[in-house]
């Protein structure tokens, strides 16, 4: 185990592999940036090696589960990815070293290794990605089991308040954090999700989507019950009964969600107007994004939703795309003047503003140029990154005395 200097950091992820999770992976290199050490607990992706070197962080990889369904597959998933995850440790510790356990959740239950090395001298910090019990009731849709809720409401609590420092993905999680998990104001800070400019860059449309429909709607993100991408589809086929087929959809990304999708889209007779890409690299999905002429996000408002703040959004402005979304408070507050808004959960109103959009292309200009104009300013992801160092400045301060005390030197 290498000496400690204060500046190390081990980073666990259960349900994204490394560095496809787009939070995980700018965390870490901004850390990096920053002169911290960084090893990542996450699972796999097909054919990742189980140890790996990605620009500067240290990665340590578990298989990940077997496809599960309904509340006991979820306990059986995150079981096994505890299991896995703190044996991991326990040789990231041996191998790397590490002064602070960084936790994104879910599952919350991985308070339970913040707890462990805290024993141990460690410090721990959670990154609250998601609101559980909310998104437990968002994925089942009335079929949530309200004890689970529960419980995932204590482990939530739990994690609040054993960590030393917490990140919320925006002030509606930091006013959860508050009011209901009882953590003071000063052991927070907002970190939000922001899209790197230096990724999301726009490219020339590909010519063969553009010659499908005179108008491109493009979606990118993962499809699961909360979602919402079945408002989507019924939006899409309120547009053929009123008449309008001068159009194409273009759905990137996959999910649990995904094949049941599929069949809603045959069901509706939409197969010849819907695209669904699966899986793509970052420049097949920037190249699609970059040949819709309309972006849509169809998240429904639930308690869930409406305090997430939801990076789609924002990766459609900084291409410089109009949106269409559900009326919802976190829509509201990073979209701006950049998104036309539907009432909540009503597809009709949905169809009605995308149709507002096709037929108007000089607002479609001007909503993408709000939009881009916003994120430059004050969205993209290095704007957050003064907010992550500062909450870093808490959990490991002899790393910030360390380097300002360190003697400038010319380059």
């Amino acid at each position: 185990m290498q000496a400690s200097v204060g500046n190390r950091v081990l980073m666990v992820v259960e349900n994204n592999p490394y560095p496809q999770d787009t939070r995980v992976r700018a965390e870490s290199r901004a850390l990096v940036d920053a002169g911290y050490q960084v090893t990542v607990i996450a699972q796999s992706a097909s054919d990742q090696p189980w140890r790996d070197r990605i620009n500067g962080v240290s990665v340590y990889r578990f298989p990940a589960p077997p496809p599960m369904n309904g509340a006991a597959g979820y306990v059986l998933e995150y079981a096994y990815a505890f299991v896995a995850i703190f044996a991991l440790s326990l040789v990231a510790w041996q191998q790397e070293g590490f002064d602070a356990v960084h936790a994104h959740n879910p599952p919350d239950i991985l308070v339970v290794l913040g707890a462990f090395y805290k024993l141990m001298g460690k410090r721990f910090v959670f990154d609250h990605h998601d609101l559980a019990p909310e998104m437990y009731a968002a994925r089942f849709r009335g079929r949530a089991r309200p004890i689970l809720a529960r419980v995932l409401a204590v482990f939530e609590k739990w994690s609040c308040q054993l960590a030393d420092h917490v990140i919320a993905a925006n002030d509606s999680y930091r006013l959860v954090e508050i009011e209901r998990d009882g953590v003071g104001d000063d052991r927070i800070t907002v970190v939000r999700n922001g899209p790197d400019l230096k990724r999301l860059r726009p490219v020339s449309p590909d010519p063969e989507l553009r010659r499908r429909g005179r108008v491109l709607f493009g979606y990118v993100g993962v499809m699961g019950t909360q979602d919402g991408v079945d408002y989507l589809l019924r939006a899409l086929r309120c547009l053929l009964d009123r008449g309008r087929s001068d159009w194409y959809c273009v759905l990137v990304g996959t999910g649990p969600s995904w094949h049941e999708l599929q069949e809603l889209t045959a069901d509706l007779g939409l197969t010849d107007h819907v695209w669904f890409t699966g899986t793509v690299s970052d420049e097949v999905l920037v190249r699609c994004l970059s040949s819709a002429d309309i972006c849509v996000d169809p998240d429904p408002s639930n308690p869930f939703n409406d305090r997430s703040t939801m990076i789609k959004v924002m990766e459609y402005m900084a291409l410089g795309k109009p949106v269409v979304a559900f009326d919802l408070p976190e829509h509201r507050r990073s979209a701006q003047q950049a998104a036309l808004y539907a009432r909540a959960n009503d597809e009709r109103d949905f169809d009605r503003c995308m149709t507002e959009l096709m037929d108007d292309p000089a607002r479609r200009a001007a909503m993408g140029q709000f939009g881009r104009a916003r994120v430059e300013e004050a969205l993209a992801w290095r704007h957050s990154v003064v907010n992550l160092l500062s909450a870093y400045a808490h959990v490991l301060p002899a790393h910030v005395q360390q380097q300002q005390a360190a003697p400038v030197t010319d380059r």
